[in-house]
């Protein structure tokens, strides 16, 4: 097996001022707005008694995404949820009272009428904003990276989206929506990455997130296990993390569960990132040819004006990683 390269985060503790985002009524609100849908059902928490017993722990759990709304993937909570809290401030109303059934009501039409939500992707979280968007009567844009799949663009497209695969990469089609949507009335970017001005429509993408937390402690719950010892969560591009995290932190405040985010080794990011602040040295060095082109985009977005922007979420969640970052 190739060697797991690991970092102990040590950031400094902080105040948690931004735990808030994931309150246990903030998560509630979330999770009966994707219980109002009459596709929803809770996803399967596998239980893996073998693989258990063969690593000498107490229980093993997965929480199995695969059947989330038809779409094998968990990324339309979070679209879905930022879209319903869009439209409540757009509306001044509270999104309680967004439900699916007046979603779709020809009052709602009445009342608020279109919007067109933007985003870029390079497949499920602009899948789930295309299918939240059909259901709703809403409108999508999605605009997806140089070298996105047929299968993915075709995915989308049957939603009814509008959608493109531009000559250009995943930051640059991030800029590309942001434009669009500001140029658009009733326009929206929902993106699931943060930088400066833009850091409401993410939070409300971790609380949509936070349904999965939820549906998967109750789920524990009814094993008889009240408090996981750990929980391990992908890194991606830092909302999962965070809003896994931040869950979890709210729902055991006193004796968290220690926290492993992992990431795929073709997509390397933060434990990259770890190498460059000196917490994971010699890192770069080991580097494979074939990542240095998405490593440079990296050092561009590190030295340039958008830190921020890939970052802002990781910081809340490697706040409480208690434990480290591994990357296979």
């Amino acid at each position: 097996m190739e060697k797991i390269l690991w970092a102990l985060n040590k950031m400094p503790k902080s105040e948690d001022k931004c735990l808030p985002v994931m309150s246990i009524e903030n998560i509630k609100q979330a999770r009966e707005f994707h219980k109002s849908f009459p596709q929803y059902s809770i996803t399967p928490l596998a239980k893996l008694d073998g693989m258990a017993e063969g690593l000498g722990l107490g229980g093993l759990f997965v929480k199995d995404e695969s059947y989330r709304f038809g779409l094998n993937a968990f990324k339309v909570l979070g679209g879905s949820f930022a879209m319903a809290r869009y439209i409540a401030s757009e509306m001044g109303r509270d999104v309680s009272e967004m439900t699916y059934d007046y979603l779709t009501s020809e009052k709602f039409r009445e009342e608020f009428g279109q919007a067109t939500f933007f985003t870029a992707t390079d497949g499920n979280h602009g899948r789930g904003v295309a299918w939240a968007a059909n259901k709703l009567g809403q409108k999508a844009v999605v605009h997806m990276p140089k070298g996105s799949t047929k299968t993915r663009f075709d995915n989308i497209a049957k939603e009814g989206a509008k959608v493109t695969i531009e000559e250009v990469n995943y930051d640059d089609c991030v800029r590309l929506a942001a434009k669009e949507a500001a140029e658009t009335p009733h326009g929206v970017i929902v993106q699931d990455t943060a930088w400066d001005g833009y850091e409401e429509i993410p939070s409300w993408i971790m609380q949509g997130y936070g349904s999965m937390a939820g549906e998967a402690a109750e789920q524990l719950r009814e094993v008889e296990v009240n408090r996981p010892t750990h929980v391990f969560v992908q890194a991606g591009v830092g909302s999962l993390a965070g809003g896994v995290v931040g869950y979890f932190a709210n729902l055991y405040p006193n004796n968290p569960p220690k926290f492993i985010v992992m990431e795929a080794g073709a997509a390397d990011c933060r434990i990259y990132f770890l190498s460059r602040l000196g917490i994971c040295k010699g890192y770069e060095n080991a580097c494979s040819s074939s990542k240095r082109r998405s490593i440079r985009n990296i050092r561009r977005i590190w030295s340039g004006r958008n830190g921020s922007y890939f970052f802002y979420y990781d910081r809340r969640c490697l706040q409480r990683t208690q434990r480290s970052i591994r990357v296979r």
